[in-house]
C-alpha cells in the first residue's frame, strides 16, 4: 500500500497530466470499413465510444449498425496521429478539424462527428 506521501505525489501527477488530442479510427475488420474522429482526450475516447456502441446510443448510425450486424470482435479503436501538446488552446479546433479531414481523406472514411 502506497504511504500517505506517496499517494498524494501520485494525484498530483495524475491531475498534471495533459490529455492526449489527436486522431483516432473505428475499424471493421470484416468489412474493411474506417471510421475517423478527433478527439481533446485519445485515452479516453475508445472507452466512450465503446460505451455507446455497446449500449446502442451511438451518434453515427452507419457506425452502430456495422456494430450490431458484426459484434464488438470485429471493430478494432487505433489512434492515428497526436497533435503537439504546448499549442495555443485557440489553435486547437482548427487544428483537430484540418487532421480529420486530411485522416479521412487519405483512407477512404466516414467522418465521425
Amino acid at each position: 500500500m502506497l504511504s500517505k506521501e506517496s499517494r498524494k505525489e501520485s494525484i498530483r501527477k495524475f491531475k498534471e497530466r495533459k490529455s492526449l488530442l489527436g486522431a483516432y479510427a473505428v475499424r471493421c475488420v470484416e468489412t474493411g470499413q474506417v471510421w475517423v474522429g478527433v478527439s481533446r482526450n485519445l485515452d479516453a475516447t475508445k472507452n466512450g465510444c465503446w460505451f455507446c456502441l455497446r449500449n446502442g446510443i451511438h451518434r453515427e448510425k452507419s457506425l452502430q449498425d456495422e456494430w450490431n450486424a458484426r459484434g464488438e470482435a470485429a471493430f478494432q479503436y487505433e489512434m492515428l496521429d497526436a497533435l503537439d501538446e504546448d499549442m495555443h488552446p485557440l489553435e486547437v479546433d482548427g487544428l483537430l478539424k484540418g487532421l480529420k479531414n486530411d485522416w479521412v481523406a487519405r483512407l477512404g472514411a466516414q467522418s465521425l462527428r
